[in-house]
């Protein structure tokens, strides 16, 4: 891949708008521009300025159009950035960078700005994979995670990490070198100090990984109960509108309906399904198995209770079968208006249990809570290092492992040869987190994810 060429993009959504941003970086870009913008000479002008103009070639105006001037190494991709403000018109958009591409740029790939930053030196592997995310957040918690990383929150943790393993891995790689003497640089407690240490921060970040990628797409929620308990309009108080029909009528929903609601930031991906009962109605019956199908993809589960109807008897054999899939589950006594359920005999069955009214809308404020709680997004800091991606929890959790089997090599005194190897399978997981350590495979696959233009 040629990283020494001038490449362009457009840097807004594709479609009709008010203005569209195109957007190139490289030696040629200030140069090129300059030979259609005729208004001012660009390669005089100072830095992080805007200049008011007409692109035009040939007696032909494409368009007036805003011109930021970034020079590098002052700029996002540390090289020569220009970024033309247009008119929305696709059609102009397209002319223009058209122009640009006679004169040699080059359409760039998949988030090759941001790999140009990347291998400038602008940023680590871990902060320019969150400019995707912070593009994708949908949320408040999701903006903040994402924002935390791209400042270098977590870089930073990491690089403290690296560095002190660092030290002792040299310490051990000298020992080695000096074999024959039986000589030890490495003092075998202080390395096991720091590798408890080490751990002491690996740990909670892979274990911030199941609320982090929570908080990045949503948390599946799964509505779930006897039909006519009140599970859609447990929905319907939860997104305040009439998303689902509500009927007396047993059986009303047949199919699952999906929509988002967004609680302290955080997005749940809610699913009302159909009431769970024995039925030889073949419509119904598709409607129950696509409930279940839905109980084993979620990561919470609500089931809905009418303790106007039902006892803790009832549903016992049926939460015990939903107790083996290991997904978090609150019991949500609904219809507290028509009967004060004996709440001890429910919280008897041994789940997180709430009473409420959904058609009232009493004891909403408490289930909210519970839910944050039960999913552990009640805690969520805005300040703190919680780990979102997957390939960065993959890294880390064999960090772990690694960390933990020089602890049992330093338990049973194996030599300093199988510790080092340890120690060097410990420093290249972390550093392929931040870039430190990278292949062309893993960073096509990276930036590939990335829209154009970014």
């Amino acid at each position: 891949m040629d990283f020494k060429d001038t490449i362009i993009a457009l840097a807004t959504p594709l479609g009709v708008g008010a203005i569209g941003v195109i957007r190139l970086s490289g030696d040629q870009s200030i140069a090129w521009v300059n030979e259609v913008f005729p208004n001012k000479d660009l390669s005089k002008q100072a830095p992080h300025t805007l200049h008011y103009g007409r692109i035009e070639s040939n007696g032909r105006v494409f368009d007036e159009v805003v011109i930021s001037l970034y020079k590098g190494p002052k700029s996002y991709t540390k090289e020569d950035v220009i970024e033309i403000s247009c008119h929305g018109s696709p059609y102009i958009q397209e002319s223009i960078i058209q122009l640009f591409v006679e004169k040699g740029a080059r359409l760039a790939r998949a988030g090759e700005f941001t790999q140009r930053a990347f291998l400038n030196g602008a940023f680590d592997l871990a902060q320019a994979e969150a400019v995707a995310d912070v593009i994708a957040a949908d949320s408040a918690a999701a903006t903040s995670a994402a924002l935390h990383q791209l400042r270098g929150g977590f870089s930073q943790e990491l690089a403290a990490l690296r560095e002190e393993l660092i030290h002792f891995a040299s310490l051990i790689e000298l020992e080695l070198d000096f074999g024959e003497e039986d000589v030890e640089f490495a003092d075998r407690q202080d390395l096991e100090d720091l590798v408890n240490k080490l751990l002491d921060k690996v740990r909670p970040l892979v274990a911030s990984f199941k609320a982090g990628n929570a908080i990045k797409n949503g948390v599946a929620t799964v509505i779930v109960g006897k039909p006519n308990a009140g599970k859609s309009t447990l929905l319907n108080a939860l997104l305040k509108e009439e998303r689902a029909i509500v009927s007396d009528i047993a059986g009303t929903t047949r199919d699952s309906l999906e929509d988002e609601w967004v609680l302290g930031g955080i997005r749940f991906r809610l699913v009302d399904t159909a009431g769970l009962r024995d039925t030889t109605d073949v419509i119904e019956a598709q409607g129950v198995q696509r409930t279940q199908a839905w109980v084993k993809k979620a990561q919470v589960i609500l089931y809905v209770v009418d303790v106007s109807e039902d006892n803790p008897m009832d549903i016992q054999a049926t939460l015990s079968e939903m107790a083996e899939l290991d997904i978090p589950l609150i019991l949500v006594l609904n219809k507290v208006d028509e009967n004060q359920p004996a709440i001890q005999d429910w919280e008897g069955l041994g789940f997180p249990t709430v009473a409420i009214s959904a058609k009232f809308g009493q004891g909403l404020a408490d289930f909210e809570q519970l839910l944050l709680e039960v999913v552990g997004l009640n805690q969520v800091s805005n300040s703190g290092t919680m780990v979102t991606n997957l390939r960065h929890y993959e890294k880390l959790k064999q960090t772990q492992e690694t960390l933990e089997e020089v602890l049992n090599a330093l338990k049973i005194n194996l030599t300093g040869d199988l510790i080092a190897q340890d120690l060097r399978y410990a420093l290249h997981h972390l550093g392929e987190i931040t870039g430190a350590i990278s292949n062309d495979d893993l960073l096509k696959n990276i930036f590939g994810k990335f829209c154009i233009g970014k």
